[in-house]
């Protein structure tokens, strides 16, 4: 096991400056055009140093310094410690696109869709190859329902205005990374995302009361807490 975690922490660290690149790359806001290059040098940008700096004129991109990188290297631990079936690249899979997932929502308020649709696609044909391997094709039927419920419990606020149109996309995905282990690893992992989110949002408000701020909405990117929630229910199945 150790030599697992291990492994997971140098795979995490090596995937890491792609990562970053990932998230500037994606970071922006809604209606302008994907960043592919440095705003300052037009150096076409795709791995990033943990600096997040440009190579080219060092001007700071995106996440602060080794932020991309210690979460990449916490989740690669913690999905090293989970891992105990085919499902395992599924997971990992899930794994790299949430890192840069939770991160660009964190910033911008929006989870693209050419990220949460190649979440799900690669989670979907990942788990069918693992069922099939593992000999138990009828998993798959619980992971579709489980997905179809999360996607239609996302999809709910966004009607009424009150989430982004990629919360329920994620939520396809995860539910059906979820489904691999039962409906308990789901009522985890949603019960978790909504208290973790909960807590974060009581935090931001008595911080503003601290300051004597007044307490307005407080928009809370969802996709980090669902990713955070799927994370929890995983490792403690």
């Amino acid at each position: 096991m150790i030599a697992a975690v291990v492994g997971a922490v140098l795979a995490g660290l090596l995937v890491a400056p792609a990562l970053r690149g990932l998230v500037v790359r994606y970071a922006v806001p809604e209606g302008e055009p994907w960043c592919t290059a440095c705003p300052l040098c037009g150096r076409t940008l795709r791995g990033l140093p943990p600096t997040g700096r440009c190579p080219g004129c060092r001007e700071r991109l995106g996440p602060g310094a080794w932020r991309v990188e210690l979460v990449a290297v916490a989740v690669a631990a913690a999905v090293a410690v989970a891992t105990d079936g085919p499902q395992g690249v599924a997971l990992v899979w899930a794994a790299g696109l949430g890192v840069v997932l939770a991160f660009v929502d964190a910033r911008v308020r929006r989870l693209p869709y050419p990220l949460t649709l190649a979440l799900a696609a690669g989670v979907a044909g990942l788990l069918v190859a693992a069922a099939l391997t593992d000999g138990r094709p009828g998993v798959l039927l619980r992971c579709l329902l489980v997905a179809l419920a999360a996607a239609a419990l996302f999809e709910l606020p966004v009607w009424f205005g009150l989430m982004g149109g990629g919360d329920s996309p994620l939520a396809f995905a995860l539910g059906a990374l979820l489904g691999w282990y039962g409906w308990g690893a789901a009522f985890t992992a949603l019960f978790a995302a909504v208290l973790s989110a909960g807590l974060w949002g009581l935090g931001r408000a008595a911080a503003a009361l601290a300051r004597r701020r007044p307490v307005r909405g407080i928009e809370l990117p969802m996709g980090p807490f669902l990713l955070l929630g799927t994370v929890v229910a995983v490792s403690l199945r």
